[in-house]
């Protein structure tokens, strides 16, 4: 056995003192039992360890009377007894134990057998056994005898020292060192006893487990290898600190847990001042102070370790978070770089170069995100180098270069900056020119002939054109060297072109003024008699919505040599042309200058309007389509948006390359021919059909914004873009666009009358007209509800609206004809190229796009059976389409005549090109001459006057090639049943006339929505011109037999059905 306090060799210092004191306690490696394993065994109290001492320090073992000694097995007594020897100190054990063995109440074989025993299977040095003999006088005189005849056995084995009484026993141990059984004064409960004895080696167990596990912790945290991301090098820190607090819980109980052992141990003395505490319960106490103490030392050493460990992973974990910051940063900066060096473009005029300072400002502000987090991520490795980061020699150099690159990227900004500033300033010179020059033309075309033909009137003009000439030393260019000197750092070819052809501008605009002061110094002169003036003033320019010319501003690259070359009339004056010549060829040279003037404004509206689009477009597509993509804004999405961008935002993107790539570019090239820009209209009038897809999207676009209107990813979007507008406006936008180009189509074409362009603006701005109402159809087309097959297999859209319609058909209840007669339906119709669809109006409740009506489909009538009659009598806004025959008759209400006649011109565009189809197919030509009818004439009209007039209407229909008020798909009408006839009133000669031909002077049937798939009784024939469609030669003698394509008159239904 080791001596108490020797620390167990081959431990580290993290678990040395824990275990050590252990196997102090416990003599593990000898006894490896606790109270706890034989606890039953030590409750029976037949041998206690009291705490008492003999006069040499010998602990004292006292078995006290206990009858059924004998009967304990062997098992238990030697693990009682090796228990009992292990827990005094090496020390006190090598003195040798002193055992009390009571038996005076046992007999004297007992007391025999009992002695041996003990004596045989001690496991300890023995230094004394002490016996009280048994008290009965029979029983003490017998062991008097037995003793000394037995003596020798006893001393082979044990010292034994019979005694008769207590007293005696006080002569061999102090009274102070017994049980109060044994006469003596030692406060003994063996209860608690075993209870602080549990505990103490408990709280043993404890500190050996918690040292080891501490030790086994440092040797995981001791051979963790540092991990090259961080997301691992955080899951490792956060794995080490979760089981550091582990550690610390347990040590924390284990602390606990020593200090209410102490406490419980110190609890008698603390109850009772006299009490006195023998040598086992001090031994006890001393070991759980020390215990706490080697405790306390362990978590020390433990959280040295654990912070020094920490603070490595903590670095590193910086380092890592560095590293990644560093490479995100570098790639953004390494992509602003080269998109920096794509800013070679000066400009090519005063609001192109306004434009790219916009763009240079709008590129810097985004970037600055980035160049101030690099700075931020050099300041955050500055401040890791203080701190002595281990990693310093990897820092170092990531900083140097993080500032090299910010340092770069500032001065590059700077230097386009300061170019861009240079074109600025040097297209604002040339712009101030212009307008020098546009506002001196203005001053030539507005100054009125005829009074510049009096003296004071041509001395008037002349102080005007001295006043303006003043202006010119501000205004204009004065030396080209200077130009060519000064910006030599921008003047790229197309610049310097320009320039040139400025300053031609501004010298050709002197020549003017200068030729003009000479005409007007002869007027001035020569004043022998007055001069009628013979030019009178433009109306264009008294009519011209031109303001004065201060107010001209913001032109760009305008046309100075085909300008020039329209001002010809000025320099091609001949001086031999008298005074009033030279006034008429002055005022039509000033015109066109006006005019040319207007153009050019409306071209640079087109232009500025067209880029602020683009910038506009690009803006929505880059701050928040884009942004929907964004994983940093994610959170902010609402979960009604997600995967919604398509239908938010529509082909905007296809609009937005459309408009950039191609047509702004196109539009550009205009500038010095505006007259000329309807062709860039024509030649990109195909991909303009691209709206239509955006504005038939634009309902769904409108209702999922008005869903998710209040969803914070839009607001923080307009807070980064500071627009004062929401994201509606802007989807607005392409529509309001479209629309924007036909009114500046027909400003430009109102001054450009007589130019080269002329007809190819009046086609572009027709073909864009075309657009804006193919969009606006398609816009009803598809709120069409309840059709059951494709609208596409109709055929092209040609026409829609809202009509008043009434129905006659020849099927039906006549009491549900009258019922409905003077209730109109409302019906929307469409006209497509094979079908005409009747469809119900139905307006929708809610805002925007969503109030927008639908259509419930109700029927359709297909062309190739359709017939019109072009006027009603007594409603010039009313025309017929029957359909097979007049079996079916729909009386149509347009809003206006003038709609009315669109529509009518159009079905007879369909139904004459079915009618040519219809004859090609059939290899069939159409008869010239008419054959009428052997039919008598009413009594109420004169034959004569019926003859005269057919014929006449005969001749109009065969110069008419649209004369199709007779035709239908099928074969000729039947008659109507007998007994029928038409009335006197109603059914004239005059009616068919005075009509155009093409109505039934019937009275007209209507029909409710009630009962639309009612049909009403059969028809009359409606007298006419008729043209037959299938042949027909199987009649009698008495019949007419026709052909397809005769025309046919019919005059009269006779009373047996006969026509």
């Amino acid at each position: 056995m080791r001596p108490r306090g020797e620390r167990a060799p081959g431990c580290c210092g993290l678990c040395t003192c824990p275990a050590a004191a252990g196997d102090e306690i416990m003599h593990q490696d000898l006894v490896p039992l606790c109270a706890a394993d034989i606890q039953e065994q030590l409750k029976k109290r037949f041998a206690y360890l009291s705490g008492g001492r003999g006069q040499d320090g010998s602990p004292v073992i006292t078995f006290p009377d206990y009858p059924s000694f004998s009967e304990i097995p062997d098992k238990e007594f030697q693990n009682v007894m090796t228990y009992l020897t292990s827990i005094p100190s090496l020390q006190d054990a090598g003195i040798g134990f002193i055992l009390v063995i009571d038996r005076r109440q046992d007999k004297w074989t007992s007391v025999k057998a009992s002695v041996l025993r003990i004596a045989a299977s001690f496991p300890a040095n023995l230094q004394l056994v002490l016996v009280l003999r048994p008290t009965g006088f029979f029983q003490r005189t017998l062991s008097d005898i037995a003793f000394k005849f037995n003596r020798d056995d006893f001393k082979m084995k044990v010292p034994v020292i019979m005694l008769s009484s207590v007293p005696e026993l006080h002569g061999y141990i102090d009274k102070s060192q017994l049980t109060e059984d044994l006469g003596g004064t030692l406060d003994y409960c063996h209860s608690r006893w075993l209870c602080h004895r549990t505990a103490i080696e408990s709280f043993a167990l404890m500190v050996k487990q918690t040292a080891q596990m501490l030790q086994a912790f440092g040797t995981e945290l001791a051979e963790t290898e540092l991990p090259n991301d961080v997301q691992s090098t955080s899951s490792v820190l956060s794995a080490h600190t979760e089981k550091k607090d582990k550690a610390k819980e347990d040590l924390q109980l284990a602390l606990k847990e020593g200090s209410s052992i102490l406490e419980s141990l110190r609890e008698p003395l603390a109850e009772s001042v006299a009490h006195s505490v023998n040598q086992d319960e001090l031994d006890n106490q001393a070991t759980v102070q020390r215990l706490l103490a080697q405790l306390n030392e362990t978590e020390a050493a433990f959280d040295e370790f654990w912070a020094k460990h920490q603070q490595k992973l903590e670095q590193c974990l910086q380092l890592r978070h560095f590293e990644q910051g560093f490479r995100e940063v570098k790639t953004s900066l390494d992509t602003v770089s080269q998109k920096i060096a794509t800013f070679t473009d000066v400009g090519n005029s005063l609001a192109h170069v306004q434009h790219l300072l916009k763009d240079l400002t709008s590129f810097e502000e985004k970037s600055s995100v980035a160049v101030d987090r690099a700075r931020a991520l050099s300041l955050e490795g500055q401040k890791l180098i203080e701190n002595k980061h281990y990693a310093v020699d990897s820092i170092h150099p990531k900083c140097e270069e993080l500032q090299h690159l910010c340092d770069h990227f500032t001065t590059e900004t700077c230097r386009r900056r300061e170019l861009l500033n240079k074109s600025l300033e040097l297209h604002s010179l040339l712009e101030t020119s212009m307008k020098w020059c546009d506002e001196g033309i203005f001053l030539l075309a507005s100054q009125p002939v005829d009074k510049c033909q009096s003296q004071d009137g041509a001395e008037a003009a002349l102080q005007e054109i001295e006043k303006f000439l003043e202006t010119g030393a501000e205004n204009k260019i004065q030396e080209l060297s200077n130009i060519y000197k000064e910006y030599d750092c921008i003047l790229n070819e197309d610049l310097l072109e320009h320039v040139q052809k400025v300053f031609q501008k501004q010298e050709s605009m002197q020549e003017m003024f200068h030729r003009r002061q000479a005409s007007l110094k002869k007027l001035a002169a020569k004043q022998t008699r007055p001069v009628q003036p013979v030019a009178p003033r433009p109306e264009a320019l008294t009519k011209s919505p031109c303001p004065s010319p201060g107010a001209w501003r913001g032109s760009e690259n305008s046309s100075s040599e085909g300008n020039v070359l329209r001002r010809g009339p000025y320099r091609r004056a001949k001086s031999e042309m008298s005074e009033t010549r030279q006034g008429r060829t002055s005022s039509t040279g000033d015109e066109e200058e006006s005019l040319a003037i207007l153009r050019r404004h409306v071209m640079n509206e087109l232009l500025d309007t067209e880029r602020a689009y683009v910038d506009e477009l690009l803006c929505v597509l880059e701050g928040y389509a884009a942004e929907m993509d964004n994983p940093l804004m994610a959170h902010l999405i609402s979960t009604g948006l997600h995967n919604k961008k398509d239908i938010l935002f529509g082909n905007m993107e296809e609009i937005y390359h459309f408009h950039n790539r191609i047509f702004l570019r196109e539009l550009e090239s205009c500038i010095d021919c505006p007259e000329l820009v309807g062709r860039c209209f024509l030649e990109r009038m195909e991909e303009f059909q691209i709206y239509e897809k955006y504005c038939q999207n634009k309902p769904r676009s409108e209702s999922l914004w008005r869903q998710c209107s209040d969803c914070p990813f839009f607001q923080e979007c307009q807070k980064k873009l500071d627009h004062k507008l929401s994201l509606d406006s802007y989807l607005l936008k392409p529509v309001q666009r479209i629309t924007k180009y036909q009114l500046l189509l027909k400003e430009m074409l109102k001054y450009s009358k007589n130019c080269e362009g002329a007809e190819d603006l009046q086609e572009a701005l027709s073909s864009i007209l075309g657009i804006l109402k193919a969009v606006n159809d398609s816009m009803h087309l598809i709120a069409i509800t309840g059709y059951d097959g494709n609208l596409g297999d109709l055929g092209k859209l040609l026409m829609q609206g809202s009509f008043s319609v009434w129905t006659d058909h020849k099927k039906g209840h006549t009491k549900v004809k009258e019922l409905a007669r003077f209730k109109p339906m409302q019906r929307h119709l469409f006209l497509h190229e094979k079908a005409v669809l009747f469809c119900k109006k139905r307006e929708e409740n809610g805002e925007g796009y969503e109030k927008a009506p639908s259509y419930s489909y109700k029927q359709s009538l297909n062309m190739t059976a359709v017939g019109i009659t072009e006027n009603v009598k007594g409603d010039a806004k009313k025309f017929e389409i029957w359909y097979n025959a007049r079996e079916e008759v729909y009386i149509i209400q347009a809003p206006t005549p003038e709609i009315k006649a669109a529509w009518v011109s159009e079905i007879r565009k369909v139904l004459t090109s079915q009618l040519q189809a219809c004859r090609e197919a059939s290899q069939h030509r159409v008869l010239e001459q008419s054959h009428s009818l052997p039919l008598p004439t009413p009594s109420t009209t004169s034959p004569s006057k019926g003859s005269t007039r057919n014929a006449k209407k005969l001749e109009e229909r065969k110069t008419d090639p649209l004369s199709l008020e007779g035709y239908v798909g099928s074969s000729l009408p039947k008659a109507p049943e007998k007994g029928k006839g038409w009335s006197k009133t109603s059914h004239s000669l005059e009616a068919p006339e005075e009509d155009g031909g093409w109505s039934s002077a019937e009275e007209l049937i209507n029909s409710s929505d009630a009962e639309e798939e009612s049909g009403v009784g059969p028809k009359k024939l409606v007298p006419g011109k008729f043209t037959v469609m299938v042949d027909d030669e199987k009649g009698g003698l008495d019949t007419l037999a026709m052909k397809s394509g005769d025309v046919v008159e019919v005059v009269e239904e006779g009373a047996e059905g006969l026509w």
